[in-house]
């Protein structure tokens, strides 16, 4: 009951549209709840709720019912996202939601065909992920003076993000029993709900046992809080929590431009790949469902092409 209240209180905007016989409410229902038996997180199924009150508000201004619709209807429906001027990002992620919901009608026999299924997403400009270099990285955690409370966390915290890669919602979700410092490994609960074990680095270690034994209990008394990173007031860091910090120890490390959590993830990749790991064990430290995400990492920007190229080629 618990989960599909959830679920519901999520999608409340999207079920709430102005939909006389109530068959898109009902359709965009049934996809909220195969949604929520998946486990998606909270993110996804707003902006997927979002999406589908939109491709519904449409379809009821044009007088278009679920089981109806065409490709040539969806198709209008992507000419008048495109008019929009959206990103081709947002694009892509609402007709994805599109094609979710089809499937889902599909299976139930409502319809007999995904309209959406050969609607191809806009092509995405191709752009390479902002990575620090091994002297950034090092000089950003070792700008972080570990002296307070707050401090202490942040070191923590950074020395996972870049040690380990991990994302900003696997940083947010650790609990302390995640911590294994016999094996020297790390509990992450990654996308879907999926675990996986990722090496604890020695300089992760020892953040995280300062962090433990020195400020986390500044934090919080509650010995019923599972949470390993917390914010001043006792709770469990949010993501603007955390961009909010990196900012500043960026600016403090004298970094230029703009560095994201998920930039150190991309760094920790990077700096992997350059130390010779293979791509098989890069994805299984990530997470990645499938290679060919991970195989961004194998392309470089065109200075470092140019100067590797002029150290290694006899004819350069």
């Amino acid at each position: 009951m618990r989960a599909r209240w959830r679920g519901r209180a999520l999608w409340a905007e999207a079920l709430g549209v102005d939909d006389p016989g109530g068959n898109w409410a009902e359709a965009i229902d049934a996809y909220a709840r195969e949604l929520e038996r998946r486990r998606l997180s909270a993110h996804t199924l707003r902006a997927y709720g979002s999406d589908l009150r939109e491709l519904a508000e449409w379809a009821v201004e044009n007088g278009i019912d679920p089981e109806a619709l065409s490709y040539r209807q969806i198709r209008g429906f992507a000419v008048a996202l495109g008019q929009r001027r959206l990103s081709k990002a947002t694009v892509g992620r609402k007709l994805a939601a599109v094609r979710g919901l089809y499937e889902q009608l599909l299976r139930e026999g409502r319809v007999s065909q995904n309209p959406a299924e050969l609607l191809a997403n806009p092509k995405r400009e191709s752009k390479l992920p902002r990575v620090l270099g091994p002297e950034e990285a090092q000089r950003l955690l070792e700008r972080i003076p570990a002296r307070t409370p707050l401090e202490l966390r942040d070191r923590a915290m950074l020395e996972l993000a870049y040690g380990a890669g991990l994302r900003c919602s696997e940083l947010i979700a650790l609990d302390v029993a995640d911590i294994d410092f016999e094996s020297e490994l790390l509990r992450v609960l990654g996308k879907g709900r999926k675990q996986r074990l990722v090496p604890l680095g020695e300089p992760a270690a020892r953040a995280i046992a300062r962090y433990l034994d020195r400020a986390r209990h500044a934090l919080s008394a509650d010995p019923r809080e599972p949470a390993l990173l917390l914010s001043k007031s006792g709770r469990r860091l949010s993501p603007s929590d955390i961009r909010r910090r990196l900012e500043r120890w960026v600016h403090e490390a004298a970094i230029a431009g703009r560095v994201s959590p998920h930039a150190l993830r991309h760094s920790f990749a990077t700096h992997m790949l350059e130390g010779g790991a293979d791509l098989r064990t890069i994805q299984e430290l990530l997470g990645h469902a499938g290679l060919s995400t991970t195989q961004i990492y194998t392309r470089v920007e065109p200075s470092r092409l140019l100067s590797a190229h002029a150290a290694a080629h006899p004819r350069a």
